[in-house]
């Protein structure tokens, strides 16, 4: 597929997840590593279309503060195939847990198909409810959507609730639409609260406010796919490296900065 071809999937994908964009991107990227003014406006574009996905944010930024960018491309899209987040979930996760979680969660999925021992509560949003249970029941896991109605009913039957991160930063983190709900409820009736934080989802104050200063005008609050989850609502961040408490984000932070990103006359 033509490079151009595959930044034109990217942007017309919508709701696809972030491992799959950020390999199809890193591809497309390459091509424009000899031409670093193409490569910066690709990069643009590709942030401009992607604001709510961290690991957009991280390949970019990488790509625009190397010395080699096409090397720096292959070295993320490694990083990302090689993402242990479920990995580690699965050996986080109490023995025949009930697992509650707020739509389609690639890293559970992932856990759960490595457990064999788990059962899932899925609450539906964004109309992932249903053919994420289907999907981990072809799995072999127990799997069950649940109506937004029962949210606070199944974090309560739970074991531990699951979230994961668009993109986060020390400022909080952006999560579906839902998840501020679940995990103030999940705190109120003594659930644990599991944010997974995959390969390149967090990323430096300084990026996560032009973020969020871009999503957040983008339409009304109660429209958006996303929502800001401050950390205090999270017991525990699990990551490719492992797991940490909310205090110590900041060392699991790998992204530079790269200000050309910053501009948005791209459209």
């Amino acid at each position: 597929m033509h490079p151009i071809e595959r930044l034109r999937f990217v942007a017309r994908a919508h709701g696809a997840p972030q491992e799959l964009l950020v390999s199809e991107t890193a591809q497309a990227l390459g091509s424009f590593a000899g031409d670093p003014s193409a490569l910066v406006t690709a990069c643009r574009r590709v942030v401009s279309r992607n604001i709510t996905s961290g690991s957009m944010w991280w390949l970019c930024s990488r790509m625009l503060c190397a010395l080699e960018p096409a090397a720096e491309a292959r070295r993320a899209l490694a990083e990302i195939e090689g993402d242990r987040t479920g990995e580690t979930l699965a050996g986080l996760l109490p023995h025949d847990a009930r697992v509650c979680v707020i739509g389609w969660s690639v890293q559970l999925a992932e856990a759960c198909a490595r457990r064999g021992d788990c059962s899932v509560l899925v609450v539906d949003v964004l109309g992932e409810g249903q053919s994420f249970a289907r999907y981990l029941e072809s799995q072999g896991v127990d799997a069950v959507a649940l109506p937004m109605s029962g949210l606070a009913s199944a974090i309560q039957h739970s074991d531990v609730l699951v979230l994961e991160t668009q993109v986060g930063s020390t400022q909080g983190m952006l999560m579906k639409a839902g998840s501020l709900a679940a995990a103030a409820v999940a705190q109120q009736v003594g659930v644990p609260v599991f944010a997974c934080t995959g390969v390149g989802r967090l990323v430096p104050v300084r990026i996560w406010e032009v973020i969020i200063g871009r999503w957040d005008g983008d339409s009304e609050p109660w429209h958006r796919d996303e929502e800001i989850i401050p950390l205090s609502l999270l017991s525990q961040l699990v990551s490719a490296t492992g797991v940490e408490t909310t205090d110590r984000l900041v060392h699991l932070v790998d992204c530079p900065i790269a200000p050309e990103l910053f501009a948005q006359d791209i459209t």
